[in-house]
């Protein structure tokens, strides 16, 4: 069972030759094994005391001084004023001279004498109701009233002889509700992610997306996230946790696959489907149409090779469908409404109300699209909106694998 220890109050008298009114104070926790200076050390931290290079005395009520070691020696040669106890303050263990109802004094920097009252409360603390690992020095576990600076300074480079500079006309950056603002924060490098992603280079993902907006490229991050899981799994976890986390918020196509196969990972467990592999940007461009000819293309499901339609009408593909038909797989292109989607779905992600309303005028009616073009060139939004069109893409391009049974990462 711990020992019971003494709760102390100190109060802050004087200091600077000035008495404080109200008094500011602290209520100290202090234990069986600390010592004065433990004690005279706890008090100077909670009174915001960061010049330590001066002198820290208690007195007792019967005169006894506690000081340090040199100090000591020269207080016991004073010669002047009545004989006095002179202890080091490192040896003297403050529940050993004081009890319940006692008060002392306790003095910091004996030229400017900030003076303290500490009273021994009559009620004692347990501990272990309180803390949930044991303290090795005293705990302020109570306080009130501001500090005053122990210089008397009032901001950095205060001297005394100037007036109160003015206050800004503006709220500090860091009052505000949420701090550093997201909005100033960077979008991850898709770029990065990429190159870190086909280098294999865990270390090199995880530096990618630390401090950055990774929302509009959650799908890009699959297959990384996939590596990086097998290279450094105490790294990778916590950036795993979060993306699943804003996957099942985000509810874009192909975003619960991509749930699902991370998850299984993360377990430890093999992501569901044929272990195929298809390079998802490949497939994710032969799928959107990357010539205005083609609609769609076949998945090997021998190789994983994706062959676009358009080699395959105009018999350049050297595949004989008939010898193996259950070889490929065919898939259409993706349809206009999917493009809108997107559009849509961007603009109501943007923050600024105003800039949305304005995004959402854009993309309404005939000539849709020229006018959101102009719009994200106007704004400067055209990197961010190729990044979220891509990520929306993959995302298309993954629910291709997990209709035909091919593991999404």
């Amino acid at each position: 069972m711990a020992k019971i220890w003494l709760s102390i109050d100190v109060e802050l008298l004087s200091g600077k030759g000035n008495s404080l009114w109200p008094r500011p104070g602290r209520t100290f926790a202090v234990g069986p094994a600390h010592s004065f200076a433990d004690f005279a050390e706890a008090i100077n931290s909670a009174f915001a005391r960061w010049d330590l290079a001066h002198l820290s005395v208690f007195t007792l009520a019967d005169g006894r001084v506690i000081t340090d070691e040199a100090s000591a020696e020269e207080f016991s040669a004073s010669e002047f004023g009545p004989v006095q106890e002179t202890f080091d303050f490192a040896r003297v263990k403050v529940t050993r001279e004081v009890k319940p109802g006692d008060e002392f004094q306790f003095t910091f920097d004996l030229g400017d004498n900030w003076t303290h009252r500490c009273a021994v409360s009559e009620w004692k603390i347990d501990p272990n109701l309180i803390f949930d690992a044991m303290p090795d020095h005293p705990v302020a576990i109570w306080g009130w009233g501001a500090m005053p600076d122990q210089y008397g300074r009032r901001w950095a480079t205060d001297d005394g002889s100037e007036p109160t500079p003015p206050e800004p006309d503006t709220a500090d950056p860091m009052t505000q509700v949420v701090w550093p603002d997201e909005d100033e924060q960077p979008f991850v490098d898709a770029r990065e992610i990429r190159a870190a992603t086909a280098t294999k280079d865990a270390d090199r993902l995880i530096t990618a997306v630390r401090g950055k907006h990774i929302d509009e490229a959650l799908q890009l991050l699959g297959a990384g996230l996939s590596m990086a899981l097998d290279q450094d799994r105490d790294s990778a976890k916590p950036i795993v946790v979060w993306v699943l986390n804003r996957l099942t918020c985000r509810e874009f196509p192909g975003d619960s696959k991509l749930h699902e196969a991370l998850a299984a990972r993360l377990r430890g467990e093999p992501a569901p489907g044929i272990d195929l592999d298809v390079d998802i940007e490949m497939l994710s461009m032969t799928h959107e149409g990357s010539f205005e000819e083609s609609d769609g293309g076949y998945l090997d499901l021998r190789t994983g090779d994706v062959i676009d339609s358009m080699v395959v009408d105009y018999g350049d593909s050297g595949i004989d469908f008939d010898e193996d038909p259950d070889r490929f797989v065919r898939f259409y292109g993706a349809e206009t409404k999917d493009g809108w989607n997107d559009m849509h779905a961007f603009v109501s992600g943007l923050r600024d109300p105003e800039i949305r309303d304005r995004g959402l005028m854009a993309i309404e009616g005939r000539g849709a699209f020229r006018r959101f073009r102009r719009f994200t060139d106007d704004l400067d939004l055209g990197d961010r909106w190729f990044q979220f069109s891509e990520d929306r893409k993959y995302g298309r391009a993954r629910l291709i694998l997990a209709e035909n049974g091919i593991r999404v990462v």
